[in-house]
C-alpha cells in the first residue's frame, strides 16, 4: 500500500488520548505519509494517558489556516475532552465535513466520532466507537457495531487503544485507495 508523500491532518486539542495520536502518526510516517498536527490552539497541546495528563505535542497548523484541499486524509484521535471540545468549534466541524464532501478518507477512534456527529456525516454509515457513544451515533443515524475496526466507504472507525493495530492497518489501506 503506497501512501508515500500523502498528506494527513491529525486534528487534536488538549486531552487527546496519547496512544491514539502517537501510534497512527508513527505508522503513517513509517508508511511514507507526511503528517500535520492541526489544532484550535497554538503552540502545544497536551495529551491524556492513564487517567493523567501526558506528553505535549507541537501544533503544526491552526484550524483557522487549515484547508481540506491541502490534505489527502484526516485522523481524529479520541480521549473524552479532545473531541468534546473540538466539536464545539464551527471551523473544526466545517473542516471535518469538507473531507466527507471531498470523498477523502477519514479515520476516527474511541470518542473521535463525536466530531462526526456534529459534522452531520454519520447518517446511514456503519461505524464503531467507544461504547458510550453507541446511542449518540445511532441517534444520528449510524449503524453501530462492536468490532475492533469498521470501514465504510473511506471512513475507518475503532473503539479504543487495543484496536490500534487494526485501525492503523485499515487507515493506511483506505488512504492508499485515495478518494472514495
Amino acid at each position: 500500500m503506497d501512501i508515500q508523500g500523502k498528506k494527513v491532518a491529525i486534528l487534536v486539542t488538549d486531552g487527546f488520548e496519547q496512544s491514539e495520536y502517537e501510534v497512527p502518526k508513527r505508522e503513517l510516517e513509517k508508511a511514507g505519509a507526511i503528517t500535520t498536527t492541526v489544532s484550535i490552539k497554538d503552540g502545544e497541546v497536551k495529551s491524556w494517558t492513564n487517567k493523567n495528563w501526558g506528553k505535549s505535542v507541537k501544533v503544526d497548523l491552526a484550524i483557522d489556516e487549515a484547508d481540506c484541499d491541502d490534505f489527502d486524509a484526516l485522523v481524529l484521535p479520541g480521549g473524552v475532552m479532545n473531541p468534546d471540545t473540538l466539536r464545539q468549534n464551527e471551523k473544526v466541524v466545517d473542516f471535518v465535513r469538507d473531507f466527507f464532501d471531498s470523498g477523502k478518507p477519514v479515520s476516527a477512534i474511541c470518542h473521535g466520532p463525536w466530531i462526526l456527529i456534529d459534522a452531520e456525516v454519520v447518517d446511514g454509515r456503519r461505524m464503531t466507537s467507544y461504547k458510550s457513544l453507541k446511542a449518540d451515533l445511532e441517534n444520528a443515524g449510524a449503524e453501530w457495531s462492536d468490532e475492533s475496526v469498521v470501514v465504510d466507504n473511506g471512513l475507518v472507525t475503532s473503539r479504543f487503544p487495543d484496536d490500534l493495530p487494526n485501525f492503523c492497518r485499515k487507515m493506511i489501506e483506505e488512504i492508499s485507495e485515495g478518494l472514495h
